[in-house]
């Protein structure tokens, strides 16, 4: 039975990339409207989730903390080329496109996937263990990033409006990508018992067969190609997104609510799925290496890319966004901090998530 489930697994996460990267190609030609945005629709949520399962089959391979790593730059590459995608077609109304999209990934990692994989934990052994030293140090690097990248720009003065100027955006991308490399070299190498699961004599017992090599090469192939499909499909559906959003009387900063949850979709449930195997680091370890990749990747891409996209660059958060993360940063610190958690913090976490998510469509 075993032998089936792989065998049928193994051909829609081929066929399924392949299969997008032909509508692709097809639709990049005769841009089709109407019900065809229904079949980009579904060739792009295909995609994404073929992405991340193929990332997952490398992250196997490597083992951990590489696995969370890898599916992090996974979803992160998924999300720049979605950012950048539409910022170049939407002009002065995608100004604050990055800052919604990067905002909304961080609240749905530390909030919606922290909440979850720590509830999920919880209700599976009573008591979700992790270690609290790699944890803690990932939290503390969101925490700056997102502060430097998201909380300054609605405070300096040499610009007008919550944006950074061309020297600060400057600085702000340098910081970013250095600090996220820094973290990433503790990570996987200096520290790296830090960030490996808590493990269990159940846990221990439940150990799946490594993929092959081959196994790997192909799926780093595939992955490939399912990038390059989300990416031009996203491109293609992203005025069906916006048309959506404005038909339903919703603010414009609910366009990047709904990219950061496409695409943090499928890492979600890689979280819960390590959750339900009593791996609760590994699935913190998405979440925060997320965040993280979100800002330290993001913020350097969208700076390169404001050399070619004219107009302004929003990246300052508003009040209650403002609000919201330092809830976040503080909530999750009294988290982290003990190596433990019930249902009680993963359940504040997801009421964090819930507030997060009503007043974007509901400020």
């Amino acid at each position: 039975m075993d032998r089936v489930v792989r065998a049928i697994d193994r051909q829609w996460t081929t066929v399924v990339p392949l299969l997008a990267a032909v509508v692709l190609a097809i639709s990049w030609v005769t841009h089709p409207t109407g019900p065809m945005s229904i079949v980009l629709a579904v060739a792009l949520a295909g995609a994404v989730l073929s992405a991340v399962q193929h990332a997952e089959v490398v992250a196997h391979r490597v083992g951990d903390p590489f696995g969370a790593l890898i599916l992090a730059i996974a979803v992160t590459v998924i999300e720049v080329g979605l950012i950048v995608m539409l910022m170049t077609s939407g002009g002065d109304e995608a100004a604050s496109l990055a800052r919604d999209t990067v905002f909304a990934a961080v609240m749905i990692t530390c909030n919606g996937i922290f909440g979850l994989a720590l509830l999920v934990g919880a209700l599976r052994r009573r008591v979700a263990v992790f270690n609290a030293e790699g944890t803690g140090a990932a939290l503390a690097t969101v925490a700056t990033l997102a502060t430097l990248s998201l909380v300054l720009p609605t405070f300096t003065t040499s610009k007008p409006g919550p944006e950074f100027s061309g020297s600060q955006l400057t600085f702000a991308a340098v910081a970013s990508l250095l600090l996220y490399a820094l973290f990433v070299m503790v990570q996987t190498v200096r520290h790296r018992d830090d960030f490996l699961p808590v493990e269990s004599a159940e846990s221990d017992a439940e150990h799946v067969e490594r993929p092959s090599a081959r196994t790997a090469a192909r799926s780093v192939v595939l992955l490939l190609v399912a990038l390059i499909g989300v990416v031009g499909l996203a491109k293609l559906v992203s005025p069906s997104i916006e048309h959506g959003v404005a038909a339903a009387g919703l603010p414009r900063s609910a366009v990047g609510v709904v990219i950061a949850l496409l695409v943090l979709l499928p890492e979600t449930l890689a979280a819960v799925r390590a959750a339900r195997r009593d791996r609760v680091q590994t699935s913190l370890n998405l979440a925060l290496g997320s965040a993280m990749a979100s800002i330290g990747l993001t913020i350097p891409a969208i700076a390169l890319a404001s050399i070619w996209i004219s107009g302004p660059l929003t990246l300052g958060l508003g009040a209650t966004q403002m609000v919201l993360l330092a809830l976040t940063v503080v909530v999750g610190v009294l988290t982290v901090v003990p190596g433990r958690a019930t249902l009680l913090q993963g359940g504040v976490h997801l009421v964090l998530f819930a507030g997060f998510v009503f007043l974007a469509v509901s400020p």
